[in-house]
């Protein structure tokens, strides 16, 4: 703040003469006038940094900090950001305020509230700066703006939801280093938040084509939606009914029909085609016939698949960052295993998951060996809820079954001795145990990776129930139709284990055990939304009543988790 005094400013002599005299003062009011601006602009400068560290302070307390309405949420990135610039202001750059509201008011398109990053506060300071540039004003301006990046980058880093809140057995948990978040001041100075943000996304495909596929229902509702088609009769082939005009209408609008001849009542062959593919998209069975079902799936409004849609990003923004270059991903609402290399999909098959009342978790892990050719011990709560009552009314149910009685040191009980009407009741001292062979409740192999959840992938007997469309049979595990092609995709880094040596194994029922090389990770996920390979969007049935958790919490006001996020040094 320290100025030259006037008096020791030499200016080169000019002449003589008035002329000289009138340089001469003109020369030093000027220069008087420039470091006075400059000694005001330091001093402002310095009125913001006080601010700015007043404020700091009082938000390193972690007590609840509001400025100008706008609840600061960052207790520990935002002050550790303005220690480390010794608390100067960081939003210098024009083009970086501008490019960090663009992107705020453009959160709604990834399923967010731009309200939840002060959006309403951010003008309104706007506005007030306009007005008079007050220093302490600048100051709220600048840590809003700063807080605003972090809430926002927050929410595409880990999700607004803390899916642990929805489900304790959670176990995909991300932690943000926080000396990696400090260098997004570069980016604000450099005026490049737009990329900044945009890197915060998922960068995986599915996540983009979901936003895609947001903006097109979003532009639909803007146009009004879809027609409902009436209630009434089931709709067939071959029909004429005043209700499959309407019928067109609503296939036209979401393209499974491409006819626009949408005042015919003929349940013709285009018609047909059309309701078909409506089905494939919503996890119907594809029959070409309109029944209680598929009316129903083509009466939900275009609103409830935005916020399926919404949903369905937010639960990307869990799981898709950082995801190795090979996986395997269950999709248990989709009823589908597929394989991942290079972060490209190299196979896939249909699964069946849990029932209702015995869900299949959620949670990741990795695959460490498969197991042919497996025995089967029955897992307690199926022993206590579906075998026991059985044998109890059936004593023949074991061997039917194939089941041996086994003590807990593995040694054979004759089932005839055992008085069975004690149980379930009472606690069942022994092990039943299903020998290796085709009717093996895990069929042929299985694919461990070792959880607290007794849940991996496996074969099953049950290759009939592969044909519906909905595959909720399983006790929690996961039925892969094709594992024999998994084991030898599984395998194929060891060139021993040729398809005809797995066969040969398989055939000799006798338990085997192969590691596989590398540990590979699996993610069980639930999607009850994504984008199909031709570009439509597929809506799945919400199997285990899950969505509408998801969607209250993303709903819900702006909140940091309970959870560590942010780790620091």
């Amino acid at each position: 703040n320290k100025s030259v005094p006037f008096c020791q400013i030499n200016l080169s002599p000019l002449g003589n003469g008035s002329n000289e005299v009138m340089i001469r003062k003109t020369g030093f009011v000027a220069m008087a006038l420039f470091c006075l601006a400059l000694c005001q602009s330091v001093a402002a400068s310095d009125d913001v940094s006080a601010h700015i560290r007043a404020w700091v302070e009082r938000i390193r307390t972690g007590d609840c900090v509001e400025i100008d309405d706008c609840p600061i949420s960052s207790t520990i990135v935002l002050p550790a950001l303005y220690e480390k610039y010794n608390y100067q202001p960081i939003w210098t750059n024009p083009d970086s305020v501008s490019q960090l509201l663009s992107e705020i008011e453009g959160s709604f398109r990834d399923g967010l509230d731009p309200e939840d990053y002060h959006l309403t506060g951010i003008r309104r300071l706007q506005s007030r700066l306009a007005q008079a540039a007050d220093p302490e004003v600048r100051a709220e301006f600048d840590l809003v703006l700063s807080d605003s990046l972090i809430r926002l980058g927050y929410h595409l880093l880990v999700g607004k939801v803390d899916p642990e809140s929805l489900d304790s057995n959670w176990n995909m948990k991300r932690t943000l280093e926080l000396d990696p978040l400090l260098e997004l001041s570069g980016a604000i100075k450099s005026g490049d938040v737009t990329n900044l943000v945009a890197g915060f996304r998922p960068q995986a495909a599915f996540y983009h084509e979901l936003k895609q596929a947001l903006a097109d229902h979003r532009m639909l509702q803007a146009q009004g939606g879809w027609p409902a088609v009436p209630a009434g009769e089931t709709l067939k082939p071959g029909m004429s009914d005043p209700r499959v005009a309407a019928l067109r209408q609503r296939l036209v609008v979401t393209g499974d029909l491409d006819t626009m001849d949408t005042a015919s009542q003929a349940f013709d062959e285009a018609v047909e085609a059309g309701v078909r593919r409506f089905q494939q998209h919503h996890g119907l069975d594809d029959d070409g016939v309109v029944g209680k079902a598929t009316l129903a799936e083509l009466n939900v409004p275009v609103e409830a698949r935005i916020d399926q849609l919404r949903v369905n990003l937010e639960r990307a923004r869990w799981v898709l960052h950082d995801l190795p270059r090979d996986f395997v991903l269950t999709d248990i609402a989709g009823f589908q295993v597929r394989y991942f290399r290079d972060g490209q999909p190299v196979w896939s098959t249909r699964s069946q998951v849990g029932t209702a009342y015995r869900k299949t978790p959620v949670f990741r892990d990795r695959i460490r060996y498969i197991e042919f050719n497996p025995t089967w011990t029955v897992p307690p709560t199926i022993l206590r809820q579906d075998i026991l009552p059985r044998v109890k009314r059936d004593p023949g149910y074991l061997e039917q079954k194939n089941l041996r009685v086994l003590d807990r040191d593995g040694k054979p009980v004759d089932a005839a001795g055992i008085d069975w009407s004690l149980y379930p009741a009472r606690g069942f001292p022994y092990l039943l145990r299903q020998d290796p062979g085709p009717d093996n409740a895990l069929g042929r192999m299985k694919f461990m990776f070792p959880n607290k959840h007794a849940v991996y992938l496996h074969d099953t007997p049950y290759q009939s129930k592969f044909s519906k469309t909905q595959r909720t049979f399983s006790s929690g595990c996961i039925r892969v139709e094709d594992p024999y092609g998994f084991a030898a995709l599984l395998l194929d880094d060891k060139p021993e284990w040729t398809r005809a040596r797995i066969d040969e194994v398989v055939d000799s029922r006798k338990t085997t055990r192969v590691n596989l090389s590398e540990p590979l990770t699996v993610l069980l996920l639930y999607w009850t939304a994504e984008v199909g390979a031709g570009g439509h969007v597929i809506f799945r049935q919400d199997i285990y009543d899950r969505d509408a958790g998801v969607l209250a919490a993303l709903n819900s006001g702006f909140s940091f988790g309970d959870r560590e996020v942010v780790r620091e040094p």
